[in-house]
């Protein structure tokens, strides 16, 4: 790249008038200026680029003062001199924490089930912003996290616990969109806080109770008592039942569209399937109707109403729903004695781990089990009477 041609020396009066120059003066990065007949003139950038002489005007002396015109020379030359070689990519203009909300919502939130946009929503709007609002979402750091997991340690634990896997999906969503760089996501090893889940089994005795509470009330409440029926003899969770729709009652299974982990299957015992089959003659057959529904028979119904009265008149007080679930996965493993890996797919859970809260149970089974072989052997060895 060089400059062609030469300038005479010849006055010009600035834009402003309050200064004189000589033309030459003016010339400097490939840049010369052209005078016409009278008064004034054109700037002039001429350079060579892949091998081609230009020529770019950049504009009337009159309304471009020359400290001007040698800038928009300097960028235009630089710009060529750059011309072909690689460029670094253009790094996207950083947000606030705040303002990806609005952007990370509008994306993602339709790919989440409707219980779970509103739970996600309530943690950005009531425990992120608040904290991240006003942060540059490309300096977010670990410590960040740490600060604001250590406002949650007196007693909202549980909260922090369900609004990290949110902020994390956030973080990742912002590295595909170039705000964050690749593998930055501060909450990677941030620990969430241990709790005692609770854990309620009924034994034999309440089972009884609770038994009898049902039969009373079968006649009253033919729905509400083969939802918990059928809690009990599946382990499903409560909204799955409420939600039971005949086209999903196949042989000796129910074949679920969604639930917490998406689509799945529930296994039918004998006693699961003779309550289903003594609602058939009550119950409209249409494939695609409610088997639990509401009055209206456009929502579902729901159980908790009647269970709240149910589990009093069985003096089950601090019985939840959801423990009909553990005391399934308790029978399971300390009557039936069910290996790990069955009760896993029988519970439908994603993960090995939340099968993994009931090896306690497992283990007293075969506790009791070792000391069955154990006295069996101390009484043929003579140790024992």
């Amino acid at each position: 790249m060089h400059l062609t041609g030469t300038v005479a020396r010849r006055r010009y009066r600035s834009a402003s008038g309050d200064r004189v120059l000589w033309d030459d003066e003016l010339v400097g990065f490939g840049l010369r200026l052209r005078k016409q007949s009278g008064v004034g003139g054109n700037w002039i950038v001429k350079f060579r680029s892949r091998g081609e002489a230009r020529r770019v005007t950049l504009g009337k002396t009159e309304n471009l003062e020359a400290p001007e015109a040698r800038a928009q020379a300097k960028q235009l030359l630089a710009k060529a001199a750059l011309d072909g070689l690689p460029m670094r990519a253009k790094v996207p203009k950083v947000p606030t924490f705040e303002a990806f909300v609005a952007e990370f919502w509008r994306d993602y939130h339709r790919h989440w089930k409707p219980s779970t946009q509103k739970t996600s929503a309530g943690a950005i709007h009531r425990e992120l912003v608040p904290f991240f609002g006003a942060m540059n979402l490309a300096e977010i750091a670990k410590s960040d996290i740490v600060r604001w997991r250590d406002c949650f340690a007196e007693s909202r634990s549980g909260v922090f616990n369900r609004a990290v896997p949110v902020l994390s999906v956030m973080f990742k969503y912002a590295e595909l969109l170039g705000y964050r760089p690749k593998g930055s996501n501060p909450c990677r090893g941030i620990a969430r806080y241990k709790r005692e889940l609770p854990e309620r089994f009924l034994s034999p005795i309440e089972y009884f109770r609770l038994a009898r509470v049902l039969e009373a009330d079968e006649s009253d409440h033919l729905l509400d008592v083969a939802i918990v029926r059928l809690l009990i003899f599946t382990g499903a969770r409560s909204g799955e039942i409420e939600a039971l729709k005949w086209r999903m009652v196949q042989p000796s299974r129910l074949m679920l569209d969604d639930s917490k982990t998406g689509a799945k299957i529930v296994y039918l015992n004998e006693q699961a399937e003779a309550v289903l089959a003594a609602l058939r003659p009550a119950i409209s057959r249409d494939l695609g109707a409610l088997i639990f529904p509401m009055k209206t028979r456009r929502k579902p119904r729901n159980v908790e109403r009647y269970w709240a009265a149910a589990r009093r008149r069985a003096a089950l007080p601090d019985v939840r729903l959801h423990d009909l679930r553990h005391s399934f996965a308790s029978a399971a493993i300390t009557r039936a004695r069910v290996p790990f890996a069955s009760l896993g797919k029988l519970l439908a859970h994603a993960l090995p781990e939340t099968t993994a809260r009931y090896a306690h149970l497992a283990d007293e089974a075969i506790a009791e089990a070792a000391e069955r072989v154990c006295g069996g052997l101390a009484k043929h060895l003579g140790l024992r009477p």
